[in-house]
């Protein structure tokens, strides 16, 4: 699901999102229509909108949950 499309789902603005996350609407609208967005941004917006961002890596013979991620700090675009 695209971002912009998630955040809708969740009843959601650009404006309150950008309040939540400590940006501008204009950085919400550059990170929505982004290709590659760094894990820390979307990590951001994800729990922004009440979520929790979690990378699986999935195989045939199972998902192995990625926790690295989890101790990056915040990393600016």
């Amino acid at each position: 699901m695209p971002l912009h499309e998630l955040r809708r789902a969740r009843d959601l603005t650009q404006t309150t999102l950008a309040k939540a996350m400590g940006t501008t609407q204009g950085e919400v609208s550059k990170i929505e229509q982004r290709t590659d967005v760094y894990l820390s941004t979307l990590r951001s917006y994800i729990e922004a909108i009440g979520g929790e961002l979690e990378i699986v890596a999935r195989f045939p013979d199972g998902a192995v949950r990625i926790s690295r991620f989890e101790e990056v700090g915040d990393v600016t675009d």
